[in-house]
């Protein structure tokens, strides 16, 4: 039996079957009819369930998103590109070369005379002069139409070295560091020119758990405009984050993602599906996959105006030293809180320093800091982070703990004496 007589058997029998339903069945039929006789034409069409499987050719046409999802990510690459840099360190390093050694050249004559005056190849490592080698790489992003980039502080640390900033037009820039941010690992360099597009901020406030975020760098330091789209995994991290030539920091209130982050992309925008940064790349988990870490893009604001507005970076300073409450901590200094920050002196200078804010408003050894602007201090908020999150001037509220009583302060911070 052939396998359009078959066909036409089973769709008989279809509409038999149908026929004694209690659903009208004319419109069914038809189309039954319909499929049987373009079968036979040689373009079979389903009609009954709205899928059209014709074998003609139609041309091939260039992907284009079709969910808003894609234009979005698409769209806001677009948009955060031209504002994104690649950052090349270069040092003057020595020029290692072989050079002809005689071991024996040091001997007295008459026992160089049992070598028969031979001609020994030997050679040693011998430095011949130096020469400017590229030695790693970052990113970095416009904040000003006038050539200011913002980056991290790790990225530029090193002062003996020279920087140069490759533009997303491959166009090359030196680079001077004007500021580098004692507390945060930020810093702001700069180049001449005009015309730069500067990249559009964010509320890093407003970033919710899940939300997607997209990192854009010069990954391995090679790979320039790399792109990695994931969503923020977590929010408010602590780490502890270490490399080479800047020892061990740590980061507080930076938000984890699973957009890939790469050696290379430190400096570089996260950004949310708008184009605006919401954060930038400072670290990744190492032995881990698709764990990186950004600092928000709000702690970086008051970096970017100081600069403006000043030339360097003006930190809020209290002038204390201390140790975090924990409840081991209290129990082993016999506290009466569990939670806050101890001023205590140490090595490298006493509790209160000296003329600083926090003696000018009457904080004294012993005490314990409980809260910051009614914020209470604890391990996930600490002293030193509640600190940053204010502006050279302003004035806030303290609780402290002294001697079994609550005493209620004020403070106006001041810049921190080291800044830059």
């Amino acid at each position: 039996m052939s396998r359009k007589l078959l066909i036409l058997i089973i769709i008989v029998g279809l509409v038999g079957g149908l026929a004694g339903s209690s659903v009208s069945v004319e419109n069914v039929k038809a189309s039954l009819l319909d499929d049987f006789l373009n079968l036979f034409r040689g373009n079979a069409t389903s009609t009954t369930t709205g899928v059209a499987t014709s074998t003609a050719k139609t041309p091939v046409a260039l992907y284009k998103p079709v969910i808003d999802y894609e234009e979005a990510v698409i769209g806001a690459v677009k948009n955060a590109a031209p504002s994104v840099v690649s950052i090349v360190i270069a040092k003057d390093l020595p020029v290692i070369e072989n050079c002809p050694y005689n071991p024996f050249g040091d001997l007295p004559p008459e026992f160089q005379q049992f070598f028969g005056g031979q001609s020994f190849q030997f050679s040693q490592p011998c430095e011949k002069g130096t020469k400017l080698q590229e030695v790693g790489g970052g990113t970095g992003f416009f904040v000003s139409a006038d050539g200011l980039i913002l980056t991290n502080k790790h990225v530029v640390t090193d002062a003996s070295a020279q920087y140069t900033v490759l533009t997303n037009d491959g166009k090359k820039y030196d680079a001077r560091v004007l500021a580098r941010d004692p507390v945060q690992d930020l810093a702001v360099i700069k180049i001449d020119g005009t015309g730069f597009k500067p990249v559009v901020m964010g509320n890093s406030d407003s970033v919710q758990l899940g939300q997607t975020a997209i990192a854009i760098g010069n990954a391995l330091g090679e790979f320039r405009n790399t792109v990695s789209v994931g969503v923020i995994s977590g929010l408010a991290r602590t780490v502890t984050a270490s490399g080479g030539g800047f020892g061990q920091e740590t980061l507080q209130g930076v938000f984890q993602t699973d957009a890939a982050i790469n050696p290379g992309n430190s400096g570089g925008p996260l950004l949310n599906l708008k184009g605006e940064v919401i954060g930038i790349n400072v670290a990744m988990a190492s032995g881990a996959q698709s764990i990186g870490f950004a600092i928000p893009i709000n702690q970086a604001k008051r970096d970017v105006n100081s600069v403006k507005q000043t030339g360097g970076i003006q930190t809020p300073y209290l002038g204390v030293r201390y140790l975090a409450v924990t409840p081991d901590l209290a129990e082993q200094q016999k506290l009466l809180v569990d939670y806050g920050a101890l001023v205590r002196g140490s090595r490298e200078g006493p509790a209160v320093i000296p003329d600083s804010p926090a003696a000018k408003a009457g904080i004294e050894a012993e005490d314990v800091i409980l809260e910051l602007d009614g914020q209470k201090i604890d391990q996930d908020h600490s002293l030193g982070y509640l600190i940053q999150q204010h502006n050279v001037g302003d004035s806030v509220g303290l609780k402290v703990w002294r001697g079994g009583r609550v005493l209620d302060l004020s403070v106006t911070f001041a810049p921190r004496p080291t800044d830059q």
